[in-house]
């Protein structure tokens, strides 16, 4: 990657106490207006974007994107509004819209800012801004290089849907009636490359992508090029399977869509509405007793990392499954009070979520199945929160001997959550963590394959 770097002069943001100063304006005019109390939040997103497909520029996007986000209560009434303009007359008329809505909305005695002793007081520094000094030229560059080497992996790699190289960086600034102030800001950068291979009549896509927070951290566009052109040839070829009962093993960089479904499950919205497979569900198994699933939002540098959550609580490491029994339950306050519980921090989401991995890296996993499928690619959203039914569409390879024999595609994998996480046999060390959820690969026992 370049080794250019955006000096604190070239930075695309205004000064912290600028955007600091606007959030706590907008809160006195709207308790002016007679709210009882009030948050706000404000962000300034900047971005280049370049793909390159079959050698030419495709896309060159530049984006600044701004917006103020405010929510006020009239005794528990509620009421929202936002702006992408920053002008005093926008910002004036978006508290007079938030507190006309509050005013003909129904009480909720749920509603309100989180409590105030657990609003974030200390705002550690994350290591999360890493501007990368990126222009057109050099972004192009690289996209070109990316595809280039994705294409030249091997002949039957006949065409692609390009290269492609992106960074971002944003501002973040939140306040409320609390006192809580707080802001900072973040980098994101990634490069990707999809292409598409040909054996006689049949055709197929992959990709790769590599994403972080400093553009020193990426691999090289063309070693992420490589990557994506050889796991598209290795797709080439494919069988049909019929359809039958074996072991699965979702690959890391999907696995992750696994313990997704587990915290949709867990999350306060579904609970209160009771539209959880895993109603009721603390405080008892729901993972064999290996397993440990936890968040971990102050990690330096990683992608979910936060120091306080969308109302303003202080983040913290916290267990969600250790040894397999379900800990806590993924609440803001809202949920939280709903169910007559404590937030949990979490309003926005979990942030890096870790599923601790075992000793074992894919080929040992694979070699231990013997027989089996592994998934490298779901399709479709054939999942059932209320039930736990789990049914997508897939491709990805057929394992015998331990040795992938030959890649297979038009299947499904089907089962239960409930049952395909009580029988989560092995968790590799394969960890992948270039997104939110940091996993390896997972085997279960036993799934129904459907095929041909």
């Amino acid at each position: 990657m370049t080794d250019s770097t955006l000096t604190e002069q070239d930075s695309p943001f205004p000064e912290q106490a600028q955007l600091e100063e606007m959030v706590q304006q907008v809160i006195a005019q709207a308790r002016k207006a007679g709210a009882d109390s009030v948050e706000a939040g404000v962000s300034i997103d900047s971005g280049l974007s370049v793909t390159v497909r079959l050698g030419e520029t495709e896309t060159l996007e530049y984006n600044r994107d701004r917006s103020l986000g405010l929510t006020v209560y009239f005794d528990q009434r509620k009421g929202s509004a936002s702006s992408a303009d920053f002008a005093p007359h926008s910002l004036s008329a978006t508290v007079k819209a938030a507190c006309d809505i509050a005013r003909h909305t129904s009480r909720d005695e749920c509603s309100g800012l989180a409590d105030a002793d657990r609003m974030a007081t200390l705002i550690p520094d994350l290591d999360l801004y890493h501007p990368w000094g990126l222009d057109a030229e050099q972004a192009i560059v690289l996209a070109t290089e990316c595809e280039d080497a994705a294409r030249q992996v091997d002949p039957r790699i006949e065409n692609s849907e390009g290269g492609t190289v992106s960074s971002y960086v944003g501002m973040r600034v939140r306040a409320n009636t609390h006192g809580f102030l707080a802001g900072y800001r973040s980098s994101y950068h990634s490069v990707s490359c999809a292409v598409i291979g040909k054996q006689g009549d049949e055709m197929q896509r992959d990709y790769w992508s590599f994403s972080a927070r400093d553009p020193a951290d990426l691999i090289a566009a063309a070693e992420t090029g490589r990557i994506a052109g050889e796991r598209t040839v290795r797709r080439l070829g494919t069988q049909r399977l019929s359809t039958r009962q074996a072991p699965v093993v979702f690959a890391a960089d999907i696995a992750s869509s696994l313990f997704g479904h587990f915290i949709s499950a867990v999350s306060g919205s579904s609970l209160y509405r009771k539209s959880s497979f895993l109603l009721d569900h603390l405080g008892k198994p729901v993972f064999p007793g290996f397993l440990h699933i936890h968040e971990q939002p102050l990690l330096k540098k990683g992608l979910g990392s936060s120091p306080y959550d969308g109302e303003g609580v202080a983040t913290q490491a916290q267990d969600f499954v250790r040894d397999g029994i379900l800990q806590s339950y993924v609440l803001n306050s809202y949920s939280a009070r709903k169910l007559g519980m404590a937030t949990t921090g979490n309003a926005g989401g979990v942030r890096n979520l870790t599923i601790d991995p075992g000793d074992r890296d894919l080929g040992q996993i694979l070699r231990s199945m013997g027989t089996g499928l592994l998934v490298t690619e779901l399709i479709g959203f054939g999942v059932n929160n209320v039930t736990g039914d789990y049914s997508r569409g897939a491709a990805g390879f057929w394992v015998e001997g331990g040795e992938i024999q030959y890649p297979v595609d038009e299947i499904t994998v089907a089962g239960n959550l409930k049952d395909m996480f009580m029988h989560i046999v092995e968790v590799g060390n394969d960890v992948d963590l270039r997104g939110n959820t940091r996993t390896g690969s997972v085997l279960v026992e036993e799934m129904t394959i459907a095929g041909a």
